[in-house]
């Protein structure tokens, strides 16, 4: 039996949605950039921002001024929402365009991590959610760095998925129009890596960013 989130009920096509565990981590893990919804001084904001996943917690980070983590740190309720899209979907109809997509909605409360390894922990974490095994390519923060970066997580308590595949939807008189319908797929690419003009002749591409373009192939 698939382990489930506390139900955020998809209310629109709710044959759309999904909470299970396994689900929800596997789009976040195809992705690094999230949605943050949260209310600061009386009014709505939603940054958009790097995060990084570790089984049941997603972490963020910035600098310790952020109107958004200051905000954040205080234990405010916040939305979280993580968007891959896959295709466009091109109806007989206008109304019945869509976007193939696989969505995921968080909500939760942020604390702060404090702890000087788990903090380089996280920071790893988030590193490699963006490119695989670059943390260990790099020269890591010094205290000067870690002191002027602050780590929230983020419990998955609350999360619903939602996944939209597959054609069109047309009304079953407009099948027989001359008009073409179908989906029009969009695909995550990596371009060939473009040198640092002040890097070193003798530095060679890593293996982290090799991976990445072979992942095009």
């Amino acid at each position: 039996m698939k382990k489930s989130f506390n139900k955020i009920k998809v209310k629109r096509s709710p044959k759309r949605g999904f909470y299970d565990k396994e689900t929800v981590y596997k789009i976040l893990d195809q992705n690094f950039i999230c949605q943050v919804a949260f209310v600061y001084d009386g009014y709505p904001v939603i940054i958009p921002t790097i995060y990084g996943r570790l089984k049941n917690n997603i972490y963020l980070h910035g600098s310790p001024v952020s109107r958004m983590l200051q905000t954040l740190e205080k234990g405010n309720p916040i939305s979280i929402n993580v968007t891959q899209v896959d295709g466009i979907v091109l109806a007989r109809s206008a109304f019945h365009h869509s976007l193939n997509y696989q969505s995921v909605t968080i909500f939760g409360n942020a604390i702060v991590v404090d702890n000087e390894i788990e903090r380089m922990k996280v920071l790893e974490i988030i590193s490699n959610q963006i490119i695989p095994d670059r943390w260990d390519e790099v020269r890591l923060p010094n205290k000067k760095e870690l002191k002027a970066t602050q780590i929230l997580k983020i419990e998955i308590s609350e999360a619903s998925a939602k996944i939209r595949k597959g054609p069109p939807i047309d009304d079953k008189k407009d099948y027989n129009l001359p008009i073409w319908a179908g989906v029009v797929p969009i695909n995550k690419s990596f371009g060939n890596p473009i040198s640092d003009l002040e890097l070193k002749q003798s530095v060679s591409i890593p293996k982290s960013v090799l991976a990445l373009i072979k992942k095009n192939n």
